[in-house]
């Protein structure tokens, strides 16, 4: 493997160039863990694919004087919507890990989503941190444990709680598992230290794999959805949403946003897009909730597309993992600051002052 960056080179002009550069610094088992996606990884594909088939109406003339891409999300202000995504052990891409992640996060006015699984612990990322951390919850079988974590993230710091909904059973993943993917010694989900896992579950052949396995009996519902409610005043998200009906359910729930989204791909196969789920959910929700969306974004113009469908904001992952792979906190700066440059180009080139501005009519329909 090659050592990280010390200097971005000149020729890196867009966030594809940090992944070959991020695949020379990391162990092919590793690469095979980040860029791997479920079974056929055909929603892997189609996650970036689906961005490529939309097209933007450009106008002109406009007044752009002032213009800016700052929001207001959940009482909180940032400056633009490009958040980082939870993505758990970082430090398989770079020694420094989740910690370069937060500095080049805080450098760039980015939110950023800590994972449960990180290789850091929450209290000390929270320290470094000088943007607002939400923090990835996927809720323990271990229900006391959970509280406690909840409890820690609160008195850190913490703005939100990300809960990621879709994943009561990991999916298929058949490139990492061909690529003999382990963590290495060291490194593990120190924020998970002490938590009670179910026992575990073999079943022989002939009989169920997975129905009647702790796992799923005791896998998240809308029931656990209002126990975790009960324990914290943070904001809560659901990450993870695809169906119209399950975003209605959480404005009906009371809880503060969802995050279309589709685990990067990684856990069912077949599964649409999230650019193309995002208008249903858009339309069906009616502004009573912020939606937010991850899930193959590597433009500015993804950005913007998400925004005119109807998204806050997006969350970016393997990107950010090439950026910190190849070159560390500045690597995962270069790759934040690509899109928040290529997101205003296109905010000028269709008319747009700000975000306020960005709606469906700036996709083109071609009548």
């Amino acid at each position: 493997m090659k050592p990280p960056l010390a200097q971005i080179p000149p020729e890196v002009a867009a966030v594809s160039d940090y992944e070959p550069l991020a695949r020379e610094r990391m162990t092919p088992a590793a690469w095979a863990w980040l860029q791997g996606g479920a079974a056929d990884e055909i929603t892997l594909r189609e996650n970036q694919a689906a961005f490529q088939r939309l097209r933007l109406a450009p106008r002109a003339l406009a007044e752009l004087a002032g213009g800016h891409t700052r929001l207001t999300l959940l009482g909180q202000a940032f400056e633009h919507p490009i958040f980082v995504a939870p993505v758990a052990y970082q430090q398989l891409a770079h020694r420094d890990g989740e910690r370069a992640t937060v500095l080049a996060a805080g450098a760039l006015g980015a939110g950023m989503v800590v994972s449960t699984q990180a290789g850091l612990p929450l209290d000390a990322l929270a320290r470094q941190a000088t943007a607002p951390l939400w923090f990835q919850l996927y809720v323990q079988h271990d229900r006391g444990f959970t509280r406690e974590l909840v409890h820690r993230v609160q008195a850190a710091g913490y703005r939100a709680l990300v809960v990621t909904v879709d994943a009561p059973v990991s999916g298929p993943r058949n490139r990492e598992r061909r690529a003999g993917f382990a963590l290495p010694p060291g490194l593990s989900a120190v924020n998970l230290q002490g938590v009670r896992n179910p026992p575990p579950h073999t079943a022989p052949l002939g009989r169920p794999p997975l129905f009647g396995s702790p796992l799923v009996d005791t896998a998240l519902t809308w029931r656990d959805i209002g126990w975790l409610r009960e324990q914290t005043v943070l904001p809560i998200l659901l990450k993870g949403v695809l169906s119209p009906a399950d975003a209605v359910r959480a404005a009906d729930e009371g809880l503060d946003g969802v995050i279309v989204s589709n685990h990067g791909g990684r856990v069912l196969d077949t599964v649409p897009a999230t650019i193309e789920a995002l208008p249903a959910i858009a339309r069906a929700v009616n502004g009573r909730l912020p939606l937010l969306l991850d899930g193959g974004v590597r433009r500015g113009t993804d950005v913007f597309q998400a925004l005119a469908l109807g998204a806050s904001a997006v969350l970016v992952g393997r990107p950010v993992l090439h950026g910190l792979a190849a070159a560390g906190a500045p690597g995962v700066a270069h790759v934040l600051h690509l899109l928040r440059a290529e997101l205003e180009m296109a905010m000028a080139l269709t008319g747009c002052r700000t975000l306020a501005d960005i709606d469906e009519s700036r996709i083109w329909r071609g009548d």
